[in-house]
């Protein structure tokens, strides 16, 4: 290659640089969304149903770009977690409320994303246990963040994104209909069943998670006050932070879109419908998709693994930090901040503990469906209030646009909770 053509390369790999270094809690929030767990769900929609929720993923991303930005500019304006801004401007009973519904919710979402990786290990390594695996990641992943830096911990987290491309890589190794592909994913299709709907509340409810509202406020106002070059808030850290949301939620959406994509036609095909967990899902793969698929599947549940249980565990302790009033924070050392880091390591060893206590990944998954149901609803209208009052948002409040995918989004997750309960009573 001539020094003229290398130079050619110099542009496009410099706006590459300078994007990734932009992508920051918006990619990490985005690619976090789509954990075990959140495979698991995704696997059971394209198993039982084939294509016919694809256009959920259409659906959802405008709605969760929307919802975690708002999150994104609370973080950016009060330079504090969502928790403290709702300490310091509502009524202690919501702050209460919230912490209430979301250990239980968020130490079984790591309960059932830990026997998600031991399973689908256990697949590709049959002479180890499952409970094998699932306590060495355990220990790994607490040894990871407590040992990292936040810069650091930052940057790691970036690049476990990367595994989530095999997801994509999937349904190319197979033969696809593209038009049918394209039928499902822009005409919706709905069907007058109970469990049908119970996958759309599903859907929803592991796309707009409570706990990613959480981290996404704290982790950017932890980059307000580790960038020297963030002092105020201004018109360009607003764009930089939106692109870096919009990128995230589309990363996130699109995964999900070709999980279900790879199961609906693989196993949904097959006449295989009933899939719990996602190491059934994997190995489902195998006989109708080559090994190289299921591979490349199990994988990658083990990559979202590592990536989602720090953000999970992470949030948790920073509920628990600004509730309390406890030091804490990733950029502290253990000895710094040994309540957060502590809280960190109970909900890792609850979650751990499910694997023993005969609570499976399906149950776990159930019960956090029903925890996060009844918790987002109230954070979104919560959210949508912080982002309209101009004592805390000062001159960043919504926009009407912000204003209306936002109240959108409230009415789908309100339907969806009443959905939930309906049917559990019925």
């Amino acid at each position: 290659m001539s020094l003229e053509e290398e130079n050619s390369f110099q542009p496009p790999l410099n706006k590459l640089k300078k994007l990734f270094k932009l992508l920051g809690p918006g990619l990490i929030t985005g690619a976090s969304d789509d954990d075990p767990s959140g495979i698991a769900t995704y696997s059971q929609a394209g198993a039982r149903y084939g294509l016919a929720t694809l256009w959920t993923a259409l659906l959802t991303f405008p709605l969760m770009a929307a919802i975690q930005s708002m999150c994104a500019r609370i973080g950016l304006v009060t330079q504090t977690g969502l928790t403290s801004t709702l300490k310091n401007h509502y009524p202690r009973p919501i702050l209460y409320l919230m912490l209430l519904f979301s250990f239980p919710a968020i130490t079984l979402n790591i309960g059932a994303d830990i026997q998600g990786m031991g399973a689908v290990s256990n697949l590709l390594f049959p002479a180890i246990p499952d409970y094998i695996f699932s306590i060495f990641f355990t220990i790994l992943i607490l040894v990871f963040i407590i040992r990292f830096s936040y810069r650091t911990l930052s940057n790691i987290l970036k690049w476990l994104c990367l595994p989530m491309f095999v997801y994509l890589i999937v349904p190319f190794l197979i033969h696809t209909d593209w038009k049918q592909v394209m039928k499902y994913t822009f005409i919706p299709t709905l069907k007058a069943d109970k469990d049908f709907l119970l996958i759309l509340v599903g859907i929803l409810g592991t796309t707009i998670s409570p706990y990613l509202f959480f981290w996404q406020a704290t982790m950017e106002a932890e980059d307000m006050t580790h960038d020297p070059d963030k002092i105020v808030v201004n018109k360009q850290i607003l764009d930089d932070m939106k692109t870096d949301v919009n990128l995230g939620m589309f990363f996130s959406n699109l995964v999900m879109y070709f999980v279900i994509l790879t199961t609906g036609i693989v196993l949904f095909n097959a006449g295989i419908h009933k899939v719990d967990t996602v190491d059934e899902a994997a190995k489902a793969l195998e006989p109708l998709a080559g090994k190289f698929a299921y591979v490349l599947f199990a994988f990658g549940v083990i990559g979202t693994g590592f990536l989602a249980i720090p953000v999970l565990a992470g949030s948790l302790s920073y509920i628990m930090t600004e509730t309390f009033d406890w030091k804490g924070g990733l950029d502290k050392k253990f000895y710094e901040a040994k309540q957060f880091y502590i809280t960190i390591a109970i909900s890792l060893l609850v979650g751990l503990s499910l694997n023993f206590i005969g609570i499976s990944p399906i149950q776990a998954l159930f019960y956090t469906a029903v925890l996060y149901g009844l918790t987002a609803p109230v954070l979104i209208a919560v959210i949508l209030h912080i982002c309209n009052n101009k004592k805390v948002m000062q001159g960043f409040t919504n926009s009407i646009l912000q204003n209306i995918l936002g109240v959108i989004a409230l009415v789908l997750m309100s339907m969806a909770a009443i959905a939930l309960i309906y049917y559990q009573l019925k």
